[in-house]
């Protein structure tokens, strides 16, 4: 057993029993903390760090921004009751390291299937450390961001300054798939870096988190008020419609920002802070509009989108 319990955050309701066997269970011990509902649930993901995440099919299906907190590891388990092959084969597309069954939570086989998907991430975590990009978009992916947020947070011990980072969680993407296929979300993706870099100056770092999530690392600041600006202008830019494989698209926009030292000193609270406050935040337009008629009008293209 471990010396350090892993922690999980469960989403939907859970047997006294079962929770005693987690906290319990050789392949942990876990500690088990229940949320009642999804703003609760992002709350304490935004605050605190978790190994993994149970929720209920019906929530990480229909709760905007859920997944997009799981950037910072929780492994996922979605459950749910009467899944068919294709809802389960989604839920997997979508970052589920494992999909059960109501019945299953009170098997004796739960804490060893939660280990094994907390595993599962990890090794996919590894796995991304290795390269120093994001294949798709060229940018920094998230252990490169925290990486530059931990040297600038040193800096900051001898020198202090505010800084901020900022998450923009993008609604549209899975629709813009739906329509016109893999390679044109991946196309859609780089378009939205381009302008995130376009919008920032060239000593600020833009990194992917995750396929639905960029980051924007604002190393220096004069005041809070600096990073909600630059929050906004990169807001109205990726509201501007792209065009995709001949197609007009547009995506909604949602932003969380982390802010040095209000909001914590340590890079994966600033992040999380960030993070959480993008989950739960209302996106701003209108997500995945495909066409010129779904927007019921001409859509003018923005001039960097080629």
């Amino acid at each position: 057993m471990l010396s350090t319990p892993l922690s999980v955050l469960a989403l939907l309701k859970l047997a006294d029993a079962s929770v005693r066997a987690l906290e319990s269970s050789p392949f942990g011990p876990f500690a088990v903390t229940l949320c009642s509902d999804p703003a609760q649930a992002q709350a304490h993901l935004a605050a605190h760090a978790c190994d993994a995440l149970l929720i209920d099919a019906a929530l990480a299906t229909g709760t905007a921004g859920l997944a997009e907190v799981g950037v910072m590891a929780p492994a996922t388990l979605v459950v749910g009751a009467g899944l068919n092959t294709e809802a389960v084969l989604a839920c997997l597309q979508r970052g589920a390291q494992d999909v059960l069954g109501f019945d299953e939570l009170e098997a004796a086989s739960l804490p060893q299937r939660i280990r094994a998907a907390i595993e599962r991430k990890r090794v996919e975590q590894d796995a991304r450390k290795s390269y120093a990009t994001d294949l798709a978009t060229g940018l920094p992916h998230q252990q490169q961001l925290i990486e530059h947020m931990s040297h600038l947070l040193a800096l900051r011990e001898r020198e202090p300054a505010p800084m901020a980072v900022l998450v923009l969680r993008i609604e549209g993407l899975a629709n813009t798939q739906a329509r016109l296929g893999l390679e044109a979300a991946h196309v859609l993706r780089r378009k939205i870096a381009v302008r995130l870099r376009a919008g920032v100056r060239a000593s600020d770092v833009v990194a992917a988190l995750g396929d639905a999530s960029f980051g924007v690392l604002l190393g220096s600041i004069l005041a809070p008020t600096d990073a909600e600006k630059v929050g906004a202008k990169l807001l109205k830019a990726l509201l501007d419609p792209f065009t995709v494989a001949g197609e007009t698209v547009a995506v909604s926009v949602a932003l969380g920002i982390g802010q040095y030292p209000h909001d914590g000193a340590q890079p994966d609270a600033l992040l999380r802070r960030a993070l959480g406050l993008a989950a739960s935040a209302a996106a701003q337009g209108r997500a995945g509009l495909t066409s010129m008629s779904d927007a019921g009008g001409r859509l003018v293209q923005a001039a960097n989108d080629d």
